[in-house]
């Protein structure tokens, strides 16, 4: 487990003609059962790599649709211990492909950084995204990741400057989060701006999986992606998926949506598992 668990499962499309799927759930939305039900018909459907949002009440990054998961889940009582259960649950249930668990500074200094960073390692997940935490004071928790074997992954944007990019590859672990906008989340028809040459960018300066997320919505935007990128994240219209399921058909149609993002016209076995999108 740990970062070594997340560059194996990435390196595996680097260099080739395929692009890892990364889908981003709110943990415990719309409730804990549902969750790990979900995450285990991901891996099926060919997720290689799955993010758990850690619910808060302030979530500074994210759009109408995360805000909407996040104050469910906190209103029926999700916490980051909570999280952990569902992480550990997971891993008894035989999830393999990685957790990162992504969020926000305040729920974790509230837990105790080092205890969170302990507990997280021994609840099977491999790597942390802190939406909120600059790379010039990420420090304590980046060493804490460090002793555990965790994933520290950054977050950068396209307005991010030649040396923020490089101070915070410097000590990246696991993949490489290049935000595809400067905005919240939220599904968006196209993506704006240079993100190739943004994705450029970063790329001088680490050897690590490049993922490019916010935004995403659909199959040609993923195809685009898979030119330059090794991973595509995709958060906010997977759920608004779930939020349009109901609870008899919620797992069969985010598969179905994951598989239209891999380009397939349905649903592949678990011997499948591994298959990603073409780079075209």
């Amino acid at each position: 487990m740990g970062w070594q668990n997340i560059e194996s499962s990435l390196s595996k499309v680097t260099g080739t003609n395929r692009v890892a799927l990364i889908p981003f759930l709110t943990a415990g939305y719309p409730d804990p059962r549902a969750t790990i039900e979900m995450v285990l018909g991901m891996e099926t459907a060919g997720a290689d790599v799955v993010e758990l949002g850690i619910p808060f009440s302030d979530p500074l990054a994210d759009g109408a649709t995360i805000q909407y998961a996040n104050s469910h889940a906190l209103k029926a009582g999700m916490t980051f211990s909570g999280c952990l259960k569902i992480c550990a649950e997971l891993r008894n249930k035989g999830l393999k492909i990685p957790i990162v668990l992504m969020g926000y500074y305040n729920p974790l200094i509230s837990y105790g950084i080092d205890r969170a960073v302990k507990d997280a390692a021994s609840s099977g997940v491999d790597g942390f995204i802190v939406a909120d935490l600059p790379a010039e004071e990420a420090g304590p928790i980046q060493e804490l990741c460090q002793e555990y074997s965790m994933a520290w992954i950054p977050l950068l944007a396209p307005t991010s400057t030649d040396e923020r990019i490089q101070l915070a590859c410097s000590n990246a672990r696991g993949f490489v989060y290049c935000v595809s906008l400067t905005g919240v989340t939220g599904a968006r028809s196209a993506l704006l701006g240079d993100v190739e040459g943004f994705v450029a960018r970063v790329r001088n300066c680490t050897s690590l999986p490049l993922a490019v997320g916010f935004g995403i919505s659909h199959r040609d935007q993923v195809a685009d992606i898979s030119r330059y990128a090794d991973a595509a994240v995709v958060g906010s219209a997977l759920l608004d998926t779930v939020i349009a399921s109901g609870e008899a058909d919620r797992v069969t149609r985010i598969q179905d949506f994951l598989f239209r993002l891999r380009g397939n016209a349905k649903c592949v076995s678990e011997e499948d598992h591994g298959t990603s999108l073409s780079r075209n």
